[in-house]
């Protein structure tokens, strides 16, 4: 069905706790393994109705944000998630400790168990109200953002649609759209720091009423670290800092070389070459035609994937001034439906969305014909490492985006890869300085940020911005607001798409043999037991990134 014909009507919220309440007693009075398995069925058939329900409306909120009605569906559910998930850990506390365990694990798999573990930790019916509040102040961030009217050349542009400028070949162009774009910023930083200080206190205040000193140990249960800890993502944060910061740097200086310049500033982030970075050519609707014959060419499985997607209109990739910033894949497992999310602004960004984007979707649309829904409950290093591995496996179809200049977009797409990685790692031990000592004012946050700078990226030079200058970069990255904790599972699956991209480079179809296992298994194992699977090596383990830098070194 096309995701414009599917139904939309707001979920009654007070039938729902009728229907767990049946649901819950039919559980219980169930004699045997097989026949509390089928009333289990019975829970996959609300749920997915509710969760299809749920994000019709937050993807039809996004695409358009001005939306009274999807503005006020929106707001209702931010109020109501909470109140699901309690129902939906009340359910699940009665499957972990079903007499018939031992028979629905086998059919269910570990893994669900252990989430189910973590979910009763990480909900309970006293943090409601705190959660809401969270819900309604990341609301209030995003709306922000949205909400953003950038005076630009007779136009006026939101923040996504500014990324062209930012990243322009003529270096006064970029320096112009930065001042732009960072005024916007100045102009609501009170705000933003406030929202986020309440954020802090409130995930500080949720994880006091379960006992722990901080937000830490409840981010992580909510994360579904199924199978690491912060011991181990603190190793992790060592072997960037040691051995991949100076490989990054290296890149960092053969850029500045490339485009003309001694010494990078931040205008220059994110510029590869001198004559402009790689764009791709066509209208969006050509894109994503090349997109769908690129994905028919690489495997049966793909081909399919992309002609439903395309069949069906499971895209919403165009920027408009009312859509919220950023990109997502989310899914609706009523229609088995995966959906992408984007604003295509005219740069190489628009061919990440069909590969990146894609990745996710890809993954999703093989797990969504799994009839063991706790399957498809991924972790999300494990989710991103599907969609950055499918950055690499699509670049020998470049040409098809970018033509002749298909190698420079190789290049710089290699580079980008591997400097993220501090960056990202940055991003999360600022949220463990910042969750470990919540009472931070905004300028000691601000001041932590700028440390971290020199230590993950030391090549940074915010001169002649009075506002970057402070330490304030973090303030335009979503994910510190909207998904605490998130932002380390892109460093982690970073280095596994590396290891895939050595692979690949050996032996293609092998590398992608086991890509596409790894796809199928999805969450039916853990994330370090799947990588052992598959042939990667885990991450957490040191020497692992010193090796992936040591195979990459022939590339610069």
């Amino acid at each position: 069905m096309k995701f414009s014909e599917m139904p939309y009507e707001r979920v009654d919220m007070e039938q729902l706790k009728k229907d767990f309440s049946a649901l819950m007693k039919e559980f219980d009075e169930a004699k045997s393994g097989e026949e509390q398995f089928a009333v289990h069925k019975k829970y996959y058939k609300i749920t997915d109705h509710v969760s299809t329900l749920f994000t019709i409306a937050e993807i039809r909120h996004d695409i358009d944000m001005s939306d009274e009605f999807y503005s006020d569906e929106n707001e209702f559910y931010d109020g109501q998630k909470p109140v699901l998930q309690n129902m939906l850990v009340d359910y699940q506390k009665k499957l972990y400790e079903s007499p018939y365990r031992p028979y629905l694990e086998e059919k269910i798999g570990p893994v669900a168990f252990k989430n189910m573990e973590l979910a009763m930790r990480a909900t309970r019916p006293e943090l409601v109200e705190l959660m809401q509040e969270e819900n309604a102040l990341t609301t209030r961030y995003n709306k922000i953002l949205a909400s953003a009217q950038i005076p630009w050349d007779g136009e006026v542009l939101n923040l996504s649609l500014m990324s062209p400028y930012l990243h322009n070949k003529v270096r006064t162009v970029r320096a112009e759209a930065w001042k732009k774009y960072t005024e916007f910023f100045v102009k609501n930083q009170e705000e933003i720091e406030d929202i986020y200080d309440r954020l802090v206190k409130n995930r500080t205040a949720q994880a006091a009423k379960l006992g722990y000193d901080n937000y830490l140990p409840l981010g992580y249960d909510r994360m579904q670290r199924n199978c690491y800890d912060r011991n181990m993502v603190a190793e992790f944060r060592k072997q960037v800092k040691r051995d991949l910061v100076p490989f990054a740097e290296k890149l960092h200086d053969h850029r500045a070389d490339r485009i003309g310049i001694s010494r990078l500033s931040y205008i220059d982030e994110g510029v590869y070459f001198l004559n402009g970075n790689p764009a791709p050519f066509g209208t969006p609707e050509e894109i994503l035609a090349a997109g769908r014959q690129m994905y028919r060419e690489l495997s049966p499985e793909t081909g399919e994937f992309m002609d439903f997607m395309c069949e069906n209109d499971l895209f919403d990739v165009l920027g408009r001034k009312t859509k919220k910033t950023g990109g997502y894949m989310t899914y609706l497992p009523d229609y088995n439906s995966p959906f992408i999310f984007a604003n295509f602004n005219g740069t190489s960004g628009d061919v990440d969305v069909i590969t990146h984007e894609c990745g996710h979707a890809f993954q999703g649309f093989l797990s969504g014909k799994d009839p063991i829904r706790e399957h498809s409950d991924i972790t999300m290093e494990t989710a991103e490492t599907h969609s950055m591995s499918m950055e690499f496996f699509t670049e020998p179809w470049m040409k098809n985006f970018f033509g002749d200049r298909a190698d420079d977009y190789v290049q710089m797409h290699f580079e980008d890869s591997v400097i993220f990685v501090p960056y990202g790692t940055m991003v999360d031990e600022f949220q463990d300085i910042v969750y470990s000592n919540p009472g931070l004012t905004p300028a000691q946050r601000n001041a932590a940020w700028l440390d971290l700078e020199r230590q993950y990226r030391p090549h940074m030079d915010y001169t002649g911005n009075a506002y970057l200058e402070q330490g304030t970069f973090w303030q335009k990255q979503h994910h510190i607001f909207n998904y605490p904790l998130y932002y380390i599972d892109y460093c982690i699956a970073s280095v596994d798409a590396l290891q895939y991209k050595a692979w690949m480079d050996k032996n293609y179809k092998e590398a992608w043999n086991s890509y596409l296992k790894l796809c199928k298994l999805s969450a039916s194992g853990f994330f370090t037991d799947l990588l052992k699977e598959v042939g990667l090596d885990n991450p957490f383990e040191d020497g692992c990134i010193r090796k992936v830098v040591s195979g990459l070194e022939s590339s610069i």
